[in-house]
């Protein structure tokens, strides 16, 4: 009967009528009229906004498959057309069979629900819009404070949602009031709205909800703890009866609609499904977690870091990124193989992927499980992959990969491929350098590894069998602070943030040999500014951001720009292309075109292997979290293999082998340029320097012929002007046998014409010693065994 008056008078006289009859009792000793109270009522301020509610976003690989979801609360927005007829039905059976009646205000049910909430209960009599109002209160608090006045047990907050609810009946149709109120009602279990509850406990989208099911679910929403089906499926089953009983009542189903449903046991239908939240459950957990902090970091984003890790978990983002789900197989199983998760000697392995010319990160994978529990063998939350920064650790000293940048120093000077330096020999002491404060250095001692005489090599020898006692006299003769200049423009940082110059971290004598704690990352992207021609570009996750809430993308472009000259890049990479050649790299090749280090730290405290193709780069480290320096790779079992010390090629060469061999099945095989015609020469060199021949020789120094049959060699090197003596006696080799294995002079030297080459023949089944590198740094300089000296040796 109220309801129907209700019809006939006009909400404004229902508002004063009903605000009137609630409030008299209470407020009847201060004269306050009828008219009064209906007055104030309309004056209440009505404009509610009602943006979406929070919900999930997903963060997805460059192929569209999901890596994680990331979310306060676990809801997913769906249209009224994708939610069941029957669960619409139900829901409105239930909880207010007059929706489709009333314009707001349910009357007869408003007065039962003012009165007990007058008595201090808040149980039932809001219609579907006053419920859906309640729930955009409660979704869009900023505070603490916010959310507990919007769910206080007050008749202030009642009246609230009686004039909010009568603005939103009259801005928006019956159908979206149903859609908002379906897609923010909390349904138990951590399931908001229904697309997610219906997926959470059922296993099936809203849209394919039956009788039962959505009698279950409409029957949540009054105690969503009560009548959780998952925990106390006999409640839910007794509630869902209800609700079938009601929906008889108004006439949406059948009475033996409702039998059937009831006969269904609720045990059987249920199929509870945990979604999955953030990174721990990933696949891809560390790239994942890299991803957050990207977002969480950047100030393009959000003010702050509290503003930015809000909108990451209720903005319901579509988060596009560089992720190659395949290259990320190949490398989780190739660190996963060599250094497993649980191995007793907690040795981790870190590796990472990069696309040059781009920085897009193809691939981030390290043997451990992601997990907060560090005392858990194998668990870390440690993205060693990366720098502290961005969930990293403070980074590992890089070995010999440092290396190449003494090269890209020395040739941007316009050093040939021939500079050497005397005095070679197994240790030397370099004096008279200077940090890039001015500051003289200390006499630095270096030695090779093992009984190496190296120093007195060039380029070419010096790179290929990592000669700390050439790289040493290189680095002085180009200047330590341009080594550091030129590794800064490639984009090599300390992974702890702290610069080069500091106070507490100055580099020193040994930087040519990797003494600075670096990332992975930082070494992955250095070594692709070389295969890119020069171009550095930023390490890049994310490629675009779907805002669904502000209904927006935020496209994410590459950002590069040109490091160092093409033919410094070519230079580099054709050196670092001879290691495959009877260098520390032998072994280690792909099937295609390769550029390579490997670096070794003091002692063997840490492992790297870095390398390239034109189109991909990798950097691989194997150490121990703990302190390689206090836990080193000697005398150690990892998986069930037993090292007496490991070495660059020893397991880090192995998995960037295994991972690239398998990565670069996706991008077209590419060949380097040609070395640069003016670099081929020797000198360039400083005080000290000795070029191993002079430039009025034959031009282009002497071919590089390893790798090809003694035919083709030996008319190679006589083409170019050249006397050649192939040995009597084979050297072990990793080149196939009969092929030539080494050649003395190297390629590239500048010999007159006429001069004599020395040609080596293989006898198979060889393979580079790896290096040990030193002086907190690197101790590469072990040739090939069988590898025959050079001149200056």
């Amino acid at each position: 009967m109220l309801q129907r008056i209700g019809q006939l008078i006009g909400v404004g006289v229902i508002a004063g009528v009903l605000v009137a009859a609630i409030a008299l009792p209470a407020v009847g000793g201060l004269g306050i009229t009828a008219r009064n109270v209906a007055t104030g009522f309309m004056n209440m301020p009505s404009d509610l906004e009602t943006p979406p509610p929070p919900q999930r976003s997903v963060i997805y690989d460059r192929e569209g498959g999901v890596i994680a979801e990331i979310y306060d609360k676990n809801r997913e927005l769906v249209s009224l057309d994708d939610m069941s007829p029957v669960m619409q039905d139900a829901i409105i059976s239930i909880e207010d069979s007059r929706f489709y009646e009333h314009g707001g205000i349910d009357i007869s049910g408003t007065f039962r629900a003012a009165l007990r909430t007058l008595s201090g209960s808040t149980q039932g009599g809001s219609s579907l819009t006053q419920q859906y109002v309640k729930n955009v209160l409660v979704e869009s608090a900023d505070s603490q404070a916010e959310q507990e006045e919007a769910r206080e047990t007050t008749l202030a907050r009642k009246l609230r949602e009686l004039r909010y609810a009568l603005t939103i009946e009259k801005r928006m149709s019956k159908d979206e009031i149903l859609e908002g109120y379906l897609n923010i009602a909390y349904f138990g279990d951590g399931a908001y709205g229904v697309e997610s509850a219906a997926r959470h406990f059922f296993d099936i989208p809203a849209s394919e909800l039956n009788l039962s099911q959505s009698a279950t679910l409409a029957g949540t929403v009054r105690y969503p703890y009560l009548y959780n089906p998952r925990l106390n499926p006999e409640d839910a089953q007794e509630r869902r009866d209800v609700v079938l009983d009601r929906m008889v009542q108004v006439g949406t189903i059948t009475e033996k609609e409702a039998e059937e449903a009831k006969s269904v046991d609720l045990a059987d239908e249920l199929e509870p499904t945990n979604q999955s939240n953030g990174c721990v459950p990933s696949k891809q957990p560390f790239f994942c977690d890299y991803v957050v902090q990207e977002i969480e970091k950047n100030e393009q984003f959000g003010e702050n870091e509290t503003e930015r890790a809000r909108w990451l978990r209720t903005a319901g983002l579509e988060i596009h990124t560089t992720l190659d789900p395949d290259m990320q197989k190949a490398a989780q199983k190739a660190v996963d193989k060599w250094v497993p998760r649980k191995n007793k000697s907690k040795k981790v392995a870190a590796e990472v992927l990069i696309e040059p010319g781009t920085g897009e990160i193809r691939s981030m994978a390290q043997s451990r499980d992601y997990g907060p529990d560090e005392s858990k063998l194998g668990e870390t939350s440690i993205n060693f992959a990366t720098d502290s920064d961005r969930g990293g650790s403070t980074g590992f000293q890089a070995g010999s990969t440092f290396k190449a940048f003494t090269l890209a120093a020395a040739l941007e000077q316009g050093k040939g491929f021939g500079t050497s330096f005397g005095g070679g020999g197994s240790s030397t002491t370099v004096t008279g350098q200077r940090n890039c404060n001015g500051d003289p250095l200390a006499p630095w001692p270096v030695k090779n590894a093992g009984d190496t005489q190296g120093g007195g090599g060039n380029m070419i020898s010096g790179t290929k069998g990592s000669v700390n006692t050439y790289f040493a006299h290189l680095q002085k003769d180009v200047g330590l602070c341009n080594v550091i200049k030129m590794a800064e423009k490639l984009g090599v940082h300390r992974a702890d943030g702290q610069s080069f110059d500091n106070p507490h971290t100055q580099a020193n004598n040994s930087f040519t040999l990797g003494s600075e704690e670096v990332s992975p990352m930082t070494v992955a992207n250095a070594y692709a500014v070389f295969a890119s021609g020069g171009t550095y570009c930023e390490p890049q996750a994310i490629t675009s951001i779907n805002d669904r809430q502000a209904g927006k993308t935020i496209e994410i472009e590459s950002e590069c720009e040109r490091a160092i000259d093409k033919d410094v890049a070519a230079g580099v990479s054709y050196l670092l292309q001879q290691t495959f050649k009877g260098g520390t790299t032998s072994g280690l090749g792909i099937g295609r075109p390769a550029a390579a280090k490997t670096g070794t730290t003091d002692g063997s405290a840490a492992a790297w292997f870095a390398g390239y193709t034109p189109n991909l780069a990798s950097a691989v480290f194997v150490g121990d979290p703990r302190g390689p320096q206090n836990y080193p790779l000697r005398n150690v079992t990892i998986g069930d293999r037993y090292f007496g010390q490991v070495y660059g090629a020893d397991i880090p060469g192995p998995i960037w082998q295994e991972t690239m061999s398998k990565a670069v099945e996706k991008v077209p095989e590419k060949g380097f340029p040609g070395a640069p015609g003016k670099f081929r020469g020797g000198g360039g060199g400083g005080a000290g320097a000795q070029p191993t021949s002079n430039n009025a020789a034959v031009e282009g120094g002497v071919p590089d012929v390893v790798g090809q049959r003694e035919s083709e060699a030996v008319s190679a090197l006589e083409d170019a002007g050249y006397q050649v003596s192939v040995a009597p006696n084979r050297v072990r080799s990793a080149e196939a046998e009969g092929t030539v294995a080494a050649i003395n002079p190297d390629p590239g030297t500048v010999l007159p014409e006429g001069a004599t080459v020395n040609v080596f023949l293989s006898g198979g089944s060889g393979r580079a010693v790896p290096e040990q590198d030193a002086e907190a740094g690197d101790e590469d300089g072990v040739l090939p065994v069988g590898r025959p000296p050079h001149e200056d040796e």
